[in-house]
This record gives structure tokens, sequence and C-alpha cells, in this order.
């Protein structure tokens, strides 16, 4: 005993191992339960759509004798790793993506180990389904051939889809996109495609229909989002002609809205139908074949449609009419008919907005092509315009008007209830202009008036012009000033004149042409506009100066309009100077001037305007001319002849000058001739006679009406006194002597008296001189009678100095002066000799008027003393 108590507590030990070692126990995972979320992944479940990495589980169990335990995962040869666990904490993570339509259950190898025993099993985990699959139509593509009085509501086709998700996932409806634009309905559930119900097809109206069938699924969740996929496919229909004319329903589909406070017996809305023979159209009778549920009744004559229950009364939200129109022949007969569907839902709120239409359906795009300025209040009938709202009473009610350039167009009607045909009406025609806007753009808008909703929608309606011919061609100007020199050769150009068409093509194209008495010497150029001379034409601007005419600019429709062109020929210096004809001679008094004149046949200044001056006179310095006017003087310092003979040797005082004329043009052209100056000193210094007639030298017109004033007054006082004396001696009764015994008046000696007049102008207004010259004797009267005798005694005259040796002008005319490119011979005019004591010719006249004075009182007769 003593010896068991001393053991050692290391054998004890030992024993104990030994024991447990022999008694050891297997681990085990734990129980787990429905939705249990760790234990050893019986009854797992995991839907398809589980991301990748998700923590999916976790392996659990414990080992009888405490010891720690590790957990892993096996498949099965040729099996998808899809999970991954962590050895320690049995963690299970997805590291595959799942797809149940691949594969629905997964098999799975889990074990648990304590380092000694290690524990396995085989669990199945499934793979739920998520909605991710669309739907996929099968068969496609769809084309479909049917007759076009295939009975409306008939199914025509049967579309299939699958959708190889599950539940609801899996589950396909199937739908129409553009219900309003189609003439075909598709059940839902079954994918039969109909014909929409009241609806015929047409060939000659449409011969195909292109119908786009959505299938949709039932909706699902796919992580964590409930989604809804769909496939859309196109189903092409063809119509195949039959030879009928059935009626036709107008405005289909047809949809009306029972509201809340409908009264009972209220009209919904009406159907129309229309006998497919426009020719002698049968009446329409109306009925409704089935979908009341005696909730609606329809007039027979008018179609209108009426709830006769109240709407609490209503069993359903939608009912579906099936509507039948019949044509009724005279006779009382129903032959042809068509069916329509009439929708009618039961609502209590405002919820369509107003909707245009076109031919096919809804269209909020509508174009048209027309001619620039329709008159106005024309209809524009090629818009097909139909506008619907597909609420009821007050909530249908909308306003139309048209947004763009104001004051064009109109639309017609302007406030709408439920639907109404939109017609478009010309207001302005002016503004429908090709050339001001090609494309005329406006917004039709349609707004509701009574809802707080004021639900809108709008259309572009887009109008192109086309181009009329509605204008004239525009002169640019109303007038066209231009110049040409006159030297300029046949066929110059002259003015470009420029008109515009706006018209386009051949409307836009213009020919010119010109016309009036001023246009023979032009032509016009008929594309161009180009004026110009014609060929042979030469211009003078000394002969006409100025031409006008009318250009015309037309167009290709005899569309004109005028211009009025104004042509100037610009003189050019072609002319030269020319003096008159008798400048070969003048008489000059000392202190006085002689005058030259010249006169140039240029039509314009500077060209005819003349410059003189002396070219040669010997000696040089006797002589001064005025440049302008051409007088020619003394220089200031000659006041008498003494002066003159003391600067040359020429006693007769004959000078000889050679004058030039010289115009102002460029070029400039001149003129030269030979002046003989005869100086002569004044010799009459006191009295009012010699200041007259020196007054009058250059105006010997004035001069002799004077000396004809003096004469009368003379005569008219003769007359006067003989007709007192005649008067006086008759009442005196005296006898007067017969001839008055006259003292014997002693003549002055005879004297040669020269005169000196101006000669009379030429009709060119040139101031020309001519010399009279007569030596007058007195004569002693041998009967005592005081006439005298005046007698011209010619004197000898010196011969002028010879002319510049220049050579004769041909074309100039005989009385032309000489010039710088000939001569003419100068005239010889016999002078008599100057005498010192000779008297003047103021002395001459008096004595001359004095002598005829008396010869006038001898021929009355008066009595010698």
């Amino acid at each position: 005993m003593k010896h068991v108590r001393h053991f050692t507590p290391s054998l004890f030990l030992s024993l104990v191992h030994i024991c447990l070692v022999q008694a050891n126990y297997a681990p085990y995972f734990f129980d787990n339960g429905a939705r249990s979320t760790n234990g050893n992944m019986a009854l797992l479940s995991l839907s398809e759509d589980t991301p990748v990495g998700t923590h999916v589980y976790t392996l659990n169990g414990t080992d009888p004798e405490g010891d720690p335990v590790t957990y892993d995962l096996t498949y099965e040869a040729g099996s998808r790793r899809y999970f991954s666990v962590d050895k320690n904490l049995g963690n299970v993570t997805l590291i595959e993506e799942l797809d149940r339509e691949k594969e629905d259950e997964i098999e799975v190898i889990v074990s648990i180990s304590d380092g000694l025993s290690t524990v396995s099993e085989k669990v199945r985990i499934l793979v739920m389904d998520a909605n991710d699959e669309s739907p996929e139509f099968i068969n496609t593509p769809y084309i479909v051939e049917v007759p076009e009085n295939t009975p409306s509501s008939s199914s025509i086709f049967k579309i299939e889809a699958i959708d190889k998700d599950t539940g609801s996932g899996g589950s396909i409806t199937y739908f129409l996109q553009n219900i309003h634009a189609n003439k075909f309905t598709i059940d839902r559930h079954s994918g039969v495609l109909r014909i929409k119900p009241g609806v015929t097809l047409d060939y000659e109206k449409s011969r195909t229909h292109f119908v786009v069938v959505v299938a949709k699924d039932g909706g699902g969740k796919l992580r964590g989002d409930n989604k809804v996929f769909s496939a859309t496919t196109t189903v092409t229909i063809n119509v195949e002609d039959v030879q009928d004319t059935p009626p036709m329903f107008i405005g289909t589909p047809y949809y009306g809205y029972v509201y809340e406070d409908t009264v009972a017996g209220s009209e919904v809305l009406t159907v129309v139908a229309l006998d497919g023979d426009r020719g002698k159209p049968n009446s329409i009778h109306y009925s409704i074949v089935n979908g009341s549920e005696g909730s609606f009744v329809i007039s027979n004559t008018t179609g209108a449609i009426s709830v006769i229950k109240s709407p609490n009364q209503l069993k359903k939200e939608v009912y579906e009419l099936k509507v039948k129109a019949s044509e009724v022949s005279q006779e009382g007969d129903s032959s042809e008919h068509t069916f329509a569907m009439v929708t009618i839902r039961v609502v209590d709120l405002n919820n369509h907005p107003p909707t245009f239409y076109g031919e096919n359906g809804p269209q909020n795009r509508f174009e048209l092509t027309m001619y620039e300025h329709p008159p106005e209040g024309e209809i524009l009938r090629g818009l097909k315009i139909s506008v619907n709202d597909s609420d009821q009473g007050a909530n249908a009610k909308f306003n139309l008007r048209l947004v763009g350039p104001g004051g064009i167009f109109r639309v017609v009607p302007q406030t709408v209830l439920n639907e109404a045909q939109v017609t478009i009406i010309v207001e302005n025609s002016a503004a429908i202009d090709y050339e001001s806007s090609k494309v005329l753009t406006f917004k039709l808008l349609a707004i509701e008036v009574n809802t707080p909703e004021k639900f809108s929608s709008t259309a572009d309606v887009v109008i192109r012009l086309l181009d009329t011919n509605d204008n004239v061609p525009k002169f640019s100007s109303d007038y066209y000033i231009a110049r040409i020199p006159e030297n300029s050769p046949g066929g110059s150009n002259v003015v470009a004149v420029t008109a515009t068409d706006p018209d386009s093509g051949l409307w836009g194209e213009i020919k010119y042409s010109i016309y009036g008495t001023g246009a023979d010497l032009f032509l016009i150029h008929p594309s161009t506009g180009i004026i110009y001379t014609q060929p042979w034409a030469v211009l003078d601007a000394e002969v006409n100066s100025k031409y006008n005419f009318y250009v015309k600019a037309e167009d290709t429709d005899g569309k004109y309009s005028l211009a009025e062109v104004f042509i100037t020929v610009l003189d050019v210096n072609d002319h030269s100077p020319e003096f008159n004809e008798n400048i070969q001679e003048k008489t000059m008094i000392i202190g006085s001037p002689v005058k030259i004149e010249a006169i140039d046949q240029d039509a314009e200044e500077p060209n005819n305007i003349v410059d003189y001056s002396i070219m040669q006179a010997d000696p040089a310095n006797v002589f001064d001319i005025d440049q302008s006017t051409g007088e020619i003087k003394l220089k200031s310092y000659i006041r008498s002849l003494d002066i003159i003979h003391n600067i040359t040797n020429n006693k007769d005082c004959i000078w000889s000058l050679v004058v030039q004329a010289k115009d102002r043009g460029s070029p400039s052209f001149s003129t030269t001739a030979v002046l003989k100056i005869d100086i002569t000193e004044e010799t009459l210094h006191k009295g009012p006679m010699a200041a007259f007639l020196m007054q009058t030298k250059d105006n010997p017109m004035k001069a002799l009406g004077v000396l004809a004033g003096v004469m009368g007054i003379m005569v008219l006082i003769t007359i006067m006194i003989s007709t007192a004396m005649f008067w006086r001696n008759k009442r005196s009764n005296k006898v007067m002597p017969v001839r008055r015994i006259i003292k014997k008046r002693q003549m002055p000696p005879s004297r040669t008296i020269r005169m000196e007049w101006l000669k009379f102008k030429r009709p060119s207004n040139a101031a020309e001189k001519f010399v009279v010259e007569e030596d007058v004797k007195s004569l002693h009267n041998e009967n005592s009678n005081n006439n005298v005798q005046v007698v011209p005694v010619p004197p000898a005259a010196p011969l002028p100095p010879p002319p510049p040796a220049l050579a004769p002008r041909g074309d100039a005319p005989a009385w032309r002066v000489p010039t710088v490119s000939g001569s003419l011979t100068p005239k010889h005019v016999t002078k008599p000799p100057k005498k010192k004591g000779h008297s003047s010719t103021h002395n001459a006249l008096v004595s001359e008027l004095k002598m005829r004075f008396e010869k006038r009182n001898a021929a009355f007769g008066e009595p010698h003393i």
C-alpha cells in the first residue's frame, strides 16, 4: 500500500495519455436547420446573382475531446470549383459566378478534421433563379400575308418568345409599340397577333404594315433590384388585295372616358363609319355586338355611345365594346358591315395630353410644299392634321395656336373639345415669299384650357416654298450719268447698267435694251448691260454734247423696268483759235487801244478760252496787249507821234505786228496773224463833239444815230421858224424881198479830211473795224447859194511791209486770217499822206454838218439880205 501511494506524477500522466489515445472520438459538424448560416452547408441555397467574393456560409463543428478542428471543401473530378473555405475559421466564399440556367445544383464534399480523424460529407447546394435573362423571339423574321377582307379581331399570326428564367422572370407578356399607329393588337399572354377590333385592312391605302412587338418578362430580383427585361421584333404584314368595299370607321381607334361625375345618360363618344362606296353611299346602322354588359347603348343612326349607369355602378375599369357598322340599302337590306372596338375607361383624373395625328397615327412633324403667294383665305389642303385629347369633359378642352412668324397663317379651330381636324388658312399672301424665306417653320401648339395640369403638346409644321415669277427686274439706280470724250473711237464702252431680279431660274434672267431719240449712236449688250457706241459713231461735242435715252431690263415673262441714261460728250481741244477776217489793218489813235478777237470753236472751257500775245514787233517796245481781251495799246510813255518818231525812222507810223491767239486746252493750239496798225494823233482836244467822237469811235452806229438825231432837230427848228415868219408876213401884208443879199462868206482853203470809222460787227459779235477815207474841198459858189460839193480825192498810200513767209493753209476757208501754218496776203489800203497843219477829223465833221445845214436852209428859199 505504501508503494502505491508514492507513484510519481509523471507516471500518472503517462497512463492517462495512453488511455485517451485508445479512446479518441472523431470531430463532427453541428446540425444546421433551415435558413441556417453555419453548420455543414446542408440545405444551403444561393441565388445565381450572388456576387463573386461573397461570404456565403460558415462551416462549424467541434471535436469531442476539444481538440482544434480544420475545414476543407473538395469536389468530384471534372466539377467546377465554386467555393473556397478558410480552413481554421470555416468561412466559405463564392469564387465562381453562378448560372442557374447552366447548373442549378452544386455538389460539394465538406470535411472537418481534428488532426487525427477527418469526417467528410457530400452536400448539395441549390442555385436559385434570378431574373438575368431577356426574352428571345424564335423563328424570326416574321412575315405575314393577310387578305384585306380579314375581319377585325381576327388572329393573323402567333408570335413566340422564350425566357430561360423561372417564375415571374420567365413568364412573358406581349404588347405592341405605337398602339395608335397600327391596326393590330396582340394577346398579351399567348402572343397571338390580331387585327384590332373595329379596324379593317385596305390594300389601296396601305399595302404593308410594320408592327413592332415587345416581349416583356414578369420581372424579378437581380442583385437586389427588381429587373424587367424585354425584347423587340418587327412583324411585316403584307396586305393581300380583295375586291370589296365594306364600310369604314373614321377616327379609329376609339377611346372614351367615363368620369366619376358623369351623369347617367351622358354621351361618351361618337363612332363614325362611312360607306366605302362614295358615289352613292348607303346609310349606316350602328349596333353594339358585345362588351357593353348593359352599361352602354349606341344610337343606331348617329353612332353616339352613351353611358346608362352612374359611374359607381360600373363594375369594370375598362370596357371594350365591339361596335358593328352595317350598310343599309334603300330597300332596307343590310349587307356589308364592319366592326370597331371601342375602349371605354372609367377614370377620375386628367391623364391624357392633346395628341396630334397624321394619316398614319401620332405625328409631331408635318411638311408641305407649295408655291409662294397663294391666295389669301386658301386652305393648306396638303396638311392632314388631326388633334385628339382622350380625356372627357373639361379635361378634353384645349386651345390651338401657331407659334412662329405672325400674321401669315391662322389655325382653325382655335378651341377644340376632344378632337378636331386642324385647318391652316393663308392670312397674308405677301409674306409667303420665296425670295425672303424658302422655308417657313411654325410650331402648332395644343394646350389644355381648364385643367390644373395644363397638359400640352406641339408639332412642327414645315412649309417649303416653290418660286414663281413675282418680281420685276429693278435697276440699281433710276438714272445713270456717264461721260465720254468726243474723240473716243466707235465701239467704245460708255457705262454699264445693272438690274437685278430676285426670282430664280429663267425668271431671274434679264435682257437689256435701249430706245429713245438719243440712242441712235449707242448699243447695249443684252446680257451684261454694257452700253457702247456704234462702230460707225463719231462724237462731236461742238455738234451735240448731250444724249439721253431709256434702258429697259426685261425678264423672260416680259416684266420690265426702265431707267434713264444721261451721256455727256466731253470736249476735247480739237479746234484752233481763228481770227476774224478784217484783223489785218487797224487804226490807233494815241491814247486809245485797238482790239483784236479770235474765236475758238471748242465747246467747253478751258478749250475755248483764248489768250493773246504779241509774238513779233519792230521795234519791240512800242505795243502792249491785254492777254484776256486782246486790246492793243501803246506803251504808257508814248503820248505823241513825236515820241514814236524818235523811236523809229518809220515816218508813216504804220506798224506790222505778229499777234498770236492761243487756247488753254491740253494740248494747246494757237494761231498767228499779221496785224498792221496805223497810228494817228488826236487833234481835237476841246468841245463836246470831240469828246463824243472819241467815245463812239468803236461804235459807228451810235455816231450815225446821234448825227441823224441832230439833223432832225435842226430841220424841225427850221420848219418852225419858217412857219412863224410866214404867218407874221401874212398878217402884216408887207412885201418882202424875194432874195436876201448876204455877204459871201469866205470859205476856208481846201483841205483833205480823213475819217476813220469802225465797221459793223459780224454776227459772231467780233468787233471789226472799217476805214472811210475822203477828201473834201470847199469850192467857191459863183451863184452865192452856199452849196458846197465834196469831192473825194484818194491819196497814194505807202505799201505795207511784206508778211512773214509762211506756207498757206490748204484747209482753211478763204476768209480766215493767217495762222501758224499759213498766211493770207494783206489787203492794200490807200491812205493819204499826213501833212502838218491839216484839220483833224473833228473839224471835218463840223464843217460837213455846217455845209449841209446851210444847203438845207437854201432849199427852203431863205431870202438874201
